[in-house]
């Protein structure tokens, strides 16, 4: 018998690829301030607040500022970052992602975004998704960020599915524990080696066959 099952997703690294926007706008914002960002470094702001990301960045460049001037930065860094979302079209939508959204719509199964940031409507409406989803939870629901659950738990309820029903699909350390934290079934997108603790972990969402979700839905 079918169970009634919603999904939630996050955004940044499985609906689309945003981190490259934050990483070229910290980057220049680092340029700017006479030090150099790389790539490697701009792993230590993953999953991290933006007023925490700014503070690594000045640490790195061994930077010391005012409150104020912080304040300007993360405005700055922002605008920039939004520029580069302002040009996003349906292009930047990650593979398998059309398809999987395709096949819960075919079968009646509600799914929801549950993501930190609070650009998140705005960059589904640029890639064409925002219509799609029956509800979305972001940066301006929450007070907790994961691996606290509150982001999927408001997501549940906005759904009108128990928390044990949902399937969450996540490329984060923080939202896979944030995800079993709240009891749901976890998906990991990414490293089985980093994403060990999801229930179930697929390279990427192509790898995401019919089979595995009509095999979840029983």
């Amino acid at each position: 018998m079918k169970k009634e099952i919603a999904f939630i997703f996050d955004l940044d690294g499985v609906i689309v690829d945003t981190a490259k926007y934050h990483y070229l706008a910290w980057r220049n914002l680092a340029n700017a301030l006479g030090f150099d960002f790389t790539e490697e470094q701009n792993e230590l702001l993953k999953g991290v607040s933006r007023i925490q990301s700014l503070e690594i960045l000045l640490s790195i460049g061994k930077v010391n500022l005012s409150e104020e001037k912080k304040q300007v930065l993360l405005l700055q860094k922002n605008k920039e970052y939004l520029e580069y979302v302002n040009k996003m079209t349906s292009d930047e939508i990650l593979p398998g992602v059309n398809d999987l959204l395709n096949f819960l719509e075919i079968n009646d199964i509600k799914y929801a975004l549950g993501s930190a940031s609070k650009n998140a409507p705005l960059i589904l409406d640029k890639v064409g998704l925002l219509n799609r989803f029956t509800a979305i939870v972001d940066g301006n629901d929450v007070s907790k960020a994961k691996p606290d659950p509150e982001v999927f738990l408001i997501g549940a309820k906005k759904l009108g599915v128990n928390p044990e029903n949902c399937v969450v699909v996540e490329d984060a350390i923080a939202g896979i524990e944030a995800a079993n934290a709240a009891k749901m079934i976890s998906i990991g997108i990414g490293d089985a080696n980093v994403l060990y603790e999801a229930d179930y972990v697929f390279k990427d969402m192509t790898a995401i066959t019919p089979d595995f979700l009509k095999n979840l839905m029983n």
